[in-house]
């Protein structure tokens, strides 16, 4: 494992030898429902040996309608996934989305994600590179991994070698995705730790409806696959109740059907190294 994972999980009791876990309710929707997720989600993994990261996005910009809920207000967000992590003992992460967020949230959380359609986008790179953080990248629904090794570059330019790529499949026709495993050495062939984001990567997306489909049914398919393909992480949106969720509902594990998934990835993992 990376040495900055290695420093990242080292309040956390876990396997070095076993895939990491970013996992949490797409969008802050209170604090009520970040703890109750957060907890769970955290003895699942202290259990199985797994290092955890608790995922949240404090804010949506990239929602199919302008009318679709984009969050709870910035600070007040943040300050709460802060408060779980502290609370948790856990690492935290949420994305941003243009390069003057970096530093703001660089206050509250480990890990800055750049989503997947902004991962071209050079002062953004270059800002979350510059906090210090830990820069986990998603690769565009637009590229191949091997061409993720500009965005790796801009960062590591920036005087940042903290770098996670995130695969989260590649556009198929205009509403669906397809995952190409190749993408998987291809990303960690720039020297980095790859995950596969298991539930953005059954996105149907530009649906007229104006809210975005999925295949939460194929979560675990997806998440197989990537174990037996040597991804070194895993990224899983999940929620209590994904059907009252207020972003991504249509692809988020019922959190309920967690624990078992893990189960089984770990068992997998032992048996392809």
């Amino acid at each position: 494992m990376e040495k900055f994972l290695k420093d990242l999980f080292a309040g956390q009791s876990y396997d070095e030898n076993n895939f990491f876990l970013i996992a949490g309710p797409c969008v802050v929707e209170s604090e009520e429902l970040i703890m109750e997720v957060g907890e769970k989600v955290s003895t699942i993994c202290h259990n199985l040996g797994i290092p955890y990261v608790f995922k949240s996005s404090y804010r949506k910009a990239n929602r199919t309608s302008a009318s679709s809920f984009t969050g709870i207000g910035d600070e007040n967000a943040l300050h709460l996934v802060k408060k779980l992590g502290e609370k948790l003992k856990l690492p935290t992460t949420s994305d941003i989305h243009a390069h003057d967020e970096a530093a703001p949230a660089a206050k509250y959380v480990d890990i800055l994600q750049i989503p997947a359609f902004l991962c071209r986008q050079t002062d953004l790179l270059v800002a979350a590179a510059e906090t210090d953080k830990i820069v986990n990248v998603k690769k565009g629904q637009f590229l191949s991994g091997p061409s993720m090794k500009f965005a790796v570059e801009k960062i590591r330019n920036a005087g940042n070698q903290k770098i996670i790529l995130t695969e989260r499949g590649n556009t198929f026709g205009y509403q669906d995705l397809v995952v190409d495993y190749r993408n998987i050495p291809w990303m960690q062939a720039h020297s980095v730790p790859v995950v596969m984001d298991c539930t953005h990567s059954l996105q149907q997306p530009n649906q007229t409806s104006g809210v975005t489909g999925g295949n939460p049914q194929l979560i675990g398919t997806i998440a197989k696959a990537a174990i037996a393909t040597g991804a070194n992480g895993l990224f899983i949106e999940t929620h209590p109740n994904p059907a009252v969720a207020k972003s991504d509902g249509a692809n988020m594990l019922k959190l309920d059907l967690l624990e078992d998934l893990l189960k089984q990835l770990v068992k997998l993992k032992k048996a392809v190294q």
